[in-house]
């Protein structure tokens, strides 16, 4: 991302979780009262006033209804892992790239829990300001890190700084971030989780398959060309099979691995769970072993 400029993907984001209102209840699987505000005020305007039917027309683009429905399907799957976590006993979450997530504020089941949300400043002070103007008061523990400038070695002690007590299980949430990274700093960045996690900690994380990356169709294109023109190219990601011995060798073993196509439809009507069949992305959830690194 560009210097002192918020995230745009974290704002596109954010607003497709806020449009996930508009589908009907009976398969709306995840609420995000709080994504439309980080988004344009004309966009969260029209969608307030959705009962003279511009919203919903709005919401059954089908370019725009399928990054509604990736979204609802993909919070769904992140958010019951947090659920099981905490059912669990855990009471410790870092929020690696946090974005505008709002999960400390929207589930109750993270009442009691530490929350820390680590995040570019630029993407992190808008974040803070929107909240303030909305007169929500989040209870998680921010901090603000420039991955570009600042190594990744030193963000564990900076996390402990900030109250996080690396000898209790941490479950990471690494959500929409691993696609833009090169392979050096995932890496980098497995290196401090492992330093913050002490074993039985989980971490979520998102990633491409390389063959999506590889693709050249005109949807793919086009949205390459959007996150390249803000600064938020797309650079890594793994093949499935492959991802079990990548992170053995970096002290974590694959609990599960979920491509978003099959996660729709378990949680998606038919209808809806079509415009994500083809979907290569994955939500993997990861636990740190107790084999030294």
């Amino acid at each position: 991302m560009r210097d002192d400029t918020p995230s745009r993907t974290a704002q596109w984001v954010a607003a497709a979780r806020g449009l996930g209102q508009l589908l009907p209840d009976a398969v709306r699987i995840a609420d995000d009262p709080y994504g439309l505000a980080f988004t344009s005020s004309g966009l969260a305007g029209l969608v307030n006033r959705s009962q003279d039917g511009q919203a919903e027309a709005i919401a059954r683009i089908p370019g725009l209804r399928r990054w509604i429905v990736y979204m609802q399907v993909r919070t769904r799957v992140i958010d019951d892992a947090v659920r099981a976590f905490v059912a669990a006993g855990g009471r410790q979450l870092v929020l690696l790239g946090a974005g505008y997530d709002c999960r400390a504020l929207r589930l109750p089941e993270l009442a009691g829990s530490q929350v820390y949300e680590i995040d570019h400043p630029a993407t992190q002070d808008h974040k803070l300001a929107v909240l303030r103007r909305l007169g929500a008061t989040s209870p998680a523990h921010y901090l603000a890190w420039d991955f570009e400038t600042h190594p990744m070695d030193d963000l564990p002690a900076a996390l402990a700084e900030a109250g996080h007590d690396p000898t209790e299980r941490t479950l990471t949430i690494w959500e929409g971030v691993t696609p833009y990274l090169t392979e050096s700093a995932i890496d980098a960045s497995l290196r401090a989780i492992t330093v913050w996690s002490t074993p039985g900690s989980e971490l979520v994380m998102t990633y491409q398959t390389k063959a999506q990356l590889a693709k050249r169709s005109l949807g793919i294109r086009i949205l390459r060309a959007a996150v390249q023109q803000v600064g938020e190219p797309h650079k890594f990601g793994w093949e499935p099979e492959q991802l079990p011995a990548y992170l053995e060798a970096r002290g974590f073993e694959l609990v599960r691995d979920v491509s978003m196509a099959d996660a729709s439809r378990e949680l998606m009507p038919p209808d809806l769970a079509a415009y994500i069949a083809l979907a290569s992305n994955h939500v993997a959830l990861v636990r740190r072993t107790t084999r030294p690194v």
